[in-house]
């Protein structure tokens, strides 16, 4: 269904719009950085994920008859300004990281060049879009390191907050690495691989569970997997599955396996696997459920827990440990007669103090390892040379000077909109997992820890650090 989410915007993006109108200064090139401040789950690094949907939000941003109607409605807006809006074409630049991308604190993800009351007015979108899906990205990847190579599939939707947070963040998890999920619609848009068996009212509906799972593998009998704790697990269950396994396999049939959710998991699956070898099915998959999140994983699978796959709800669509992503999006240059001027933030809270300038951003790889060393923010234009030693510098941490050498340098950012003309084509989302999982395999073992991960180092150039240095002094004179 199409919508038209021009307005989905905070309130005060129009006012301050209409103010930059009035005041002669709506044209005034702005620049804005979108990034965030910490990780969720005190981990060691994020996934970055909805660039797709932003740029589709961009491209159809149109004010509709009603959409003017309703703001002079609201007797705040100047007839100049709605005129503006109803003939409104967007002209910004935008750069941003690549979706799957591991990214850190503090450096840019999404960069925006352009008239400020275009470049201000698409602030709630660009937050609203990536925060969601780079929190679920970030959930989900951390929940399929768990699973140390076992399929998950993500079976949140109907726990997740709205429909749109269960078709984007299906989206999400995949791109974070998860095999598949509940969410059909998701499939149908994305590509993002439907699964899905049986629920308990199945069992329920029929005379007996035997009944029940007969007529389901009659109907699926080459991808038949078998819900087994409705009544009990191990007294029916998977007795009853092994029935029915067997009648398949005497039909030339091969038998797929059984889904456990509920009980203790770990115990209950160690006996279904020997139940079901002796049988004569070890090729038979168990799948587990319920509750599950990254911790219960890693514990399962530290106890011995016989489990071939994860479906994973709630705690995955919902972040449920860390619900927010917490990125911003703030002013950091304007450009007056081709020059471009820094902005900062100040606060008494150091951590929301802005780094100023139009900035880009560099990962440094180790030539030996492949292993990305640090990530380095510069003022645009810098260019780091990995044919010469280069040095990470961060004045405030002595310890943290290092002269690299043998180095590769890549900036993060791609083009995506130049003068308000799309220049980018968003990969599918199986390419956007295989980049994801290809870049995070690139980032230290330490730093992809759940507990006390390893800082990675986000420098400032040096010449990025001495601008930022001399607003802060003098601001603070």
């Amino acid at each position: 269904m199409k919508r038209n989410l021009t307005l989905l915007t905070d309130f005060y993006e129009l006012t301050m719009a209409n103010g930059y109108f009035s005041s002669g200064c709506a044209n005034q090139i702005a620049y804005f950085d979108m990034f965030f401040r910490k990780i969720p789950d005190n981990g060691g690094f994020a996934v970055f994920a909805g660039l797709e949907q932003i740029i589709e939000y961009i491209k159809n941003i149109k004010f509709e008859k009603d959409d003017i109607e309703y703001l002079r409605s609201k007797n705040l807006f100047d007839e100049d300004f709605l005129e503006y809006l109803s003939d409104f074409r967007f002209s910004c630049d935008i750069y941003s990281v690549p979706e799957g991308t591991p990214v850190f604190p503090n450096e840019p993800l999404i960069t925006v060049r352009g008239p400020v009351a275009q470049a201000q007015f698409i602030e709630t979108m660009i937050l609203l879009t990536a925060n969601h899906q780079s929190l679920i990205a970030t959930k989900a990847n951390r929940i399929v390191r768990a699973a140390a190579g076992r399929p998950v599939m993500e079976f949140g939707s109907r726990r997740a907050q709205g429909y749109d947070g269960a078709v984007y963040g299906a989206r999400a998890a995949y791109i974070g690495g998860c095999s598949g999920t509940a969410c059909t619609i998701s499939d149908r848009l994305f590509g993002v691989p439907a699964l899905g068996t049986m629920a308990h009212s199945w069992v329920q509906l029929f005379d007996s569970e035997l009944e029940a799972f007969r007529k389901y593998a009659s109907i699926y009998p080459d991808s038949c997997i078998l819900l087994v704790d409705t009544y009990s697990v191990l007294k029916s269950g998977v007795p009853n599955a092994i029935t029915v396994f067997n009648e398949l396999k005497a039909a030339g049939h091969k038998p797929c396996g059984i889904r456990i959710d509920s009980g203790d998991i770990a115990y209950l699956s160690k006996e279904a696997r020997k139940m079901l070898d002796e049988a004569g099915f070890p090729e038979c998959k168990i799948t587990a459920s319920n509750a599950l999140d990254e911790y219960i994983i890693r514990d399962l699978i530290s106890q011995g827990a016989e489990i071939d796959s994860f479906g994973v709800g709630e705690r995955l669509v919902t972040s449920k440990s860390e619900p927010v992503f917490g990125g911003v999006y703030k002013l950091c240059a304007v450009e007056k007669e081709g020059k471009i001027i820094p902005k900062i933030k100040i606060s008494e809270n150091s951590a929301k103090i802005t780094t100023p300038s139009y900035k880009e951003v560099w990962r440094i790889f180790d030539n030996k390892t492949g292993k990305a060393m640090a990530d380095v923010v510069t003022v645009a234009g810098e260019v780091i040379d990995d044919t010469k030693p280069y040095l990470i510098f961060h004045p405030d941490y002595t310890y943290k000077k290092k002269l690299l050498t043998d180095f590769t340098a890549k900036k993060l950012q791609v083009p995506v909109f130049i003068n308000g003309e799309c220049v980018y084509q968003s990969p599918d989302v199986k390419q956007i997992q295989q980049y994801s999982k290809e870049q995070i395999a690139c980032i230290w073992e330490e730093v992809r820890r759940f507990e006390n991960p390893q800082e990675y180092y986000v420098d400032l150039s040096e010449k990025l650090w001495n601008i930022k240095n001399d607003m802060l002094s003098e601001n603070y004179k």
